[in-house]
């Protein structure tokens, strides 16, 4: 039996996409890994732009506490804020502070915890990863007035 030559061609190129597939899921796993395990190198490196020294501002212009801002998100209105004296947590089930009605948002996604005068930004193992100024989160990361958190389409906002 003798195989026409358009079908070893295609055969061939089968088999060329499955691996190329197979190679960008196993670099997918291999980053995900290296992401949730590997400490942030830089702590300036979500936000490019702040030290981590600098604290919570006190003594704010409107004495306002630190606060989350709705900016975009499933199932929240646009403009609510959520007081961060105690930190909060982010995600699609539960026994979250925050609930995202996404598909791209994990059970319990992030989270933003006090550390001494900082308020912290963490991911807590997500499958689809928090964004931090359009940075994937690497580690924990000090937030600053103005930042903004990305989970899925979700779009929220730093306030202090």
């Amino acid at each position: 039996m003798q195989l026409e030559p358009v079908s070893v061609v295609l055969k061939f190129g089968f088999l060329i996409v499955l691996y190329l597939f197979l190679l960008w899921v196993a670099r997918s796993a291999l980053k995900d890994l290296r992401r949730g395990s590997a400490p942030a190198d830089d702590p300036m490196e979500a936000t490019g732009l702040h030290a981590a020294s600098a604290g919570l501002a006190h003594g704010t212009i409107d004495g306002a506490e630190p606060r989350l801002r709705v900016e975009q998100a499933a199932g929240l209105r646009e403009g609510d804020e959520y007081d961060l004296i105690d930190g909060l947590s982010l995600g699609r089930g539960e026994a979250v502070d925050i609930r995202i009605e996404d598909p791209f948002a994990s059970s319990r996604h992030a989270r933003i915890v006090r550390q001494g005068d900082l308020l912290v930004l963490e991911d807590l193992g997500s499958t689809n990863g928090t964004f931090l100024n359009g940075e994937p989160l690497r580690g924990p990361q000090p937030l600053h007035s103005g930042d903004r958190i990305a989970i899925g389409d979700n779009q929220f906002s730093y306030l202090q």
